[in-house]
């Protein structure tokens, strides 16, 4: 097993910069780059779905999203209705619930806890955590993201 951080990928490194000084690795193999976003699986629930929709796009747009990464979006989204659904029974039935001889935790509130810890995995390797999205270099972010870039430098 290996320890420490994981390495930041050579293409972070060229937009970041490497401070480090860290050897570069030029034999990195890059995932196949997507420009539009793919139909969600067919076996994902209308719950994945709605995420897959809400979060792909800009996955892709931002060019985090590769092909060989598109398992760790099903199973963020799987988990994700998974999670959802944990807490609707747990909103619906309680946290405890009638056993065989006395009241019991609810089965779901310990699905909701295994779907929220698959979902800050999945989650945390497609940058949708502030953390993580925090070490993320979007080339073109900073200007995309604000709306009054063209008033700046302009005179009345």
């Amino acid at each position: 097993m290996t320890r420490g951080r994981k390495p930041k990928p050579s293409h972070l490194k060229a937009v970041q910069g490497n401070a480090g000084k860290r050897a570069v690795n030029h034999d990195e193999p890059q995932g196949e780059e997507l420009d539009d976003v793919p139909l969600p699986p067919e076996w994902l629930s209308p719950i994945g779905i709605e995420m897959w929709e809400r979060v792909a796009p800009w996955l892709i747009g931002s060019k985090i999203l590769t092909g060989s990464d598109l398992h760790n979006l099903e199973a963020f989204c799987a988990a994700y209705s998974r999670w959802r659904l944990a807490e609707q029974d747990i909103a619906k039935n309680g946290i405890v619930v009638p056993g065989l001889n006395s009241d019991v935790k609810n089965p779901a509130c310990t699905e909701a806890n295994a779907a929220l810890k698959q979902m800050a995995l999945y989650g945390s390797a497609l940058g949708l955590d502030p953390s993580s999205r925090s070490r993320l270099a979007v080339p073109g972010a900073k200007d995309a993201s604000n709306p009054f870039k063209d008033l700046l430098g302009k005179k009345r």
